[in-house]
């Protein structure tokens, strides 16, 4: 007997969330409700920590607090150490303290209300992941000068594994953060999930696709958020402050969707070579697409063209999610099919 499935989406965090839970033992139907509801509020928790557009966030708080060592919530800790450790090894090309400069771009709107944030704060152009100190006995942070933290290649990668393991009791689900996946077990048909890849170029085209069970799939791209007449975009070399461009899109496949986020960013700043020789020291699996459509993949990544043919067929007989869509908010946003 096959049990109906429950799906439910929220607008969080500058994009849709959708969690979708395939129950496997009729028991299990009665615990659903209460576990989604666990799963978003992680959510809507690390929003209130995590962001830089809500002054009262726990994130503001610290940015005003320079030069001092400040106390922190394990969860902005962790991910504040987390985007220092990518900084770390990509040498400043992934940097977490370009807040000011994505403010100064134009990336100043909190996407609820529409309200431009504008922070009163010196040109932080100088500051670099080196002016935070971690305490990690402490839980405490110091920022050496003033600057503004931007978390947001790393947190929604985060709520996405905390309301994952919200889920844990169930053994088929997808949670999908505007594109950013973690895929559990399998379909209702005993295949493993299928993932379109958005192609960097095409609305509503796919570049690859793969099958993945138990891991996390996320896509940064060029296309994601542009402003002005000169089309800036969202992803920022940390080393110059300036667009990085070397890339039309990177995906990563890792075991979970923070580390999955955060290399796919830190990828798509480095570029095909650098980006690829990240992905294979990190052991995670990737592709890399060029402005000119170069692809340049991990020697594992698990590409199956068959998808790709499968989904030129009706819709329902091939479930397919897409990575590298975005709510309007955030940027150009289209039905990726969801699984069904």
């Amino acid at each position: 007997m096959t049990l109906p499935r429950c799906a439910r989406t929220i607008s969080v965090m500058g994009t849709y969330a959708t969690i979708e839970v395939f129950p496997s033992q009729p028991d299990q139907t009665g615990a659903l409700g209460s576990a989604i509801d666990r799963a978003f509020a992680w959510f809507r928790h690390i929003e209130q920590i995590c962001s830089r557009f809500d002054p009262f966030s726990e994130l503001s708080r610290l940015t005003r607090k320079a030069c001092e060592p400040v106390q922190v919530s394990r969860l902005l800790y962790e991910a504040v150490e987390f985007g220092v450790a990518i900084a770390e090894e990509t040498a400043g090309a992934f940097d977490p303290t370009v807040g000011i400069d994505m403010e100064r771009r134009g990336f100043d709107r909190e996407y609820r209300s529409g309200r431009s944030i504008r922070t009163d704060a010196p040109d932080s152009s100088s500051a670099s992941y080196r002016d935070i100190v971690l305490d990690r006995d402490s839980c405490s942070i110091t920022l050496r000068r003033a600057l503004m933290l931007d978390l947001g290649a790393i947190v929604k990668g985060l709520a996405v594994d905390l309301a994952a393991c919200e889920l844990a009791q169930f053994a088929n689900f997808v949670v999908d953060a505007g594109g950013d996946l973690f895929v559990a077990g399998r379909r209702p048909d005993g295949a493993a999930w299928n993932i379109g890849i958005r192609h960097p170029r095409r609305d509503g085209a796919l570049i690859d696709a793969v099958s993945v069970s138990g891991v996390a799939v996320c896509t940064s791209g060029d296309y994601e958020r542009r402003l002005g007449d000169n089309g800036a975009h969202h992803i920022v070399d940390g080393r110059t402050r300036t667009d990085a461009e070397l890339l039309a899109s990177a995906t990563v496949i890792a075991p979970s969707a923070m580390v999955a986020d955060g290399l796919a960013t830190a990828a798509f700043v480095l570029g095909p070579m650098g980006g690829i020789r990240l992905l294979e020291r990190q052991r995670v699996e990737g592709l890399l697409i060029t402005p000119a459509l170069e692809r340049h993949a991990t020697r594992g990544f698990p590409s199956d063209s068959s998808i790709l043919q499968d989904a030129q067929g009706p819709s329902d007989s091939h479930p397919l999610s897409v990575v590298g869509n975005r709510h309007p908010h955030r940027g150009t946003h289209t039905d990726g099919g969801r699984p069904h």
